[in-house]
């Protein structure tokens, strides 16, 4: 199956990403931290600067689950 930009619910879109050992091993010290992955701690870093920056809407459903008012 081809995947075009959108995605379909629930798939993820790969793509390489290039970055600088420091920053990785970094990425990877916090992750462990987190209990994540590299992979799932960069995603939720960068889902959190997305809504801090208004460029990714609030998942009410998330929120909700949390306990956070709407």
């Amino acid at each position: 199956m081809k995947h075009g930009c959108k995605a379909m619910a629930g798939e993820k879109k790969n793509f390489p990403l290039r970055i600088d050992p420091k920053i990785y091993a970094a990425l990877e010290r916090w992750s462990q931290d987190e209990l994540r992955s590299v992979n799932s701690h960069i995603e939720y870093l960068l889902r959190e600067a997305l809504k801090k920056a208004g460029r990714l809407p609030l998942d009410k459903s998330r929120d909700q689950e949390a306990g956070q008012p709407r």
